[in-house]
């Protein structure tokens, strides 16, 4: 039984390898779905595009962080020369509660761009990653379709003795086999896309209009609409103290 299994695994990578060199050197015919095949480009280079929006959010998120940290810092300084310093006990108290301001805000920030970046992450590293699963099988099912194919058409073109007869049925019946996987692979290929479409719309319709709420009231100094936005999407801050990673080391 293994041995057949490895025989049968060595005539079809025999099989298809020689059908994929005669793709390369432009001898054999391949079948070829335009509308098909340009949807799987498109969804490629879709997914290469968004890999650099994620990164670039990531990036922004590390800085934010930084930025946040540093004026936590800064804050906890000034109230500190505050309590020691009488003749600058205003200027360093109202520098250390801009300054923790602009750290609330900065971590209220931190939480919108923080969900944008794991919804953009799962978009691509699973739902689009899904696809493309389902495409690259796809695809291998392409390459052994036309290589029995290939097969079929030669032996049919040859001697027709005893012998040849029965290399034809095995053949037909291989052929048909591998003609119903590729046609079976190729319909969820297209309803895959069709719903990764819908649900890329949908997800990007909500973080877009997260990330520009978000920035936009955090850069116009309005700590309401940022909070509000929190709550609209429906984003909870981490308590103070929790025993949880920090916003980086959840990226």
């Amino acid at each position: 039984e293994k041995f057949d299994i490895v025989k049968k695994w060595g005539i079809n990578t025999y099989k298809c390898t020689k059908q994929l060199l005669s793709e390369r050197f432009g001898r054999g015919s391949r079948t070829v779905d335009l509308e098909l095949e340009t949807q799987i480009e498109l969804l490629r280079e879709t997914k290469r595009k968004y890999e650099s929006i994620l990164h670039l959010a990531r990036a922004l998120t590390a800085h934010l962080y930084s930025l946040v940290q540093t004026q936590h810092a800064l804050g906890d300084a000034f109230a500190d020369l505050s309590q020691k310093s009488p003749e600058l006990q205003e200027e360093f108290g109202y520098n250390a509660e801009t300054q923790k301001l602009l750290c609330k805000n900065g971590e209220t920030l931190l939480g919108a761009v923080n969900f944008f970046v794991s919804s953009i992450n799962t978009l691509v590293n699973k739902t689009m990653e899904d696809t493309l699963m389902t495409v690259k099988q796809y695809e291998t099912a392409r390459l052994e379709y036309d290589a029995y194919r290939t097969d079929l058409e030669e032996l049919s073109m040859g001697p027709r003795d005893a012998g040849a007869v029965s290399r034809l049925d095995a053949a037909q019946s291989q052929f048909q086999s591998h003609k119903d996987k590729y046609e079976k692979l190729r319909a969820d290929v297209a309803i895959k896309l069709k719903f990764l479409e819908e649900n890329k719309i949908k997800v990007m319709h909500k973080q877009l209009l997260l990330f520009h709420n978000a920035i936009s009231a955090y850069f116009a100094g309005n700590q309401q609409q940022l909070e509000q936005t929190l709550k609209q999407f429906n984003i909870k801050l981490k308590t103070p103290g929790a025993e949880k990673p920090s916003w980086l080391e959840e990226q």
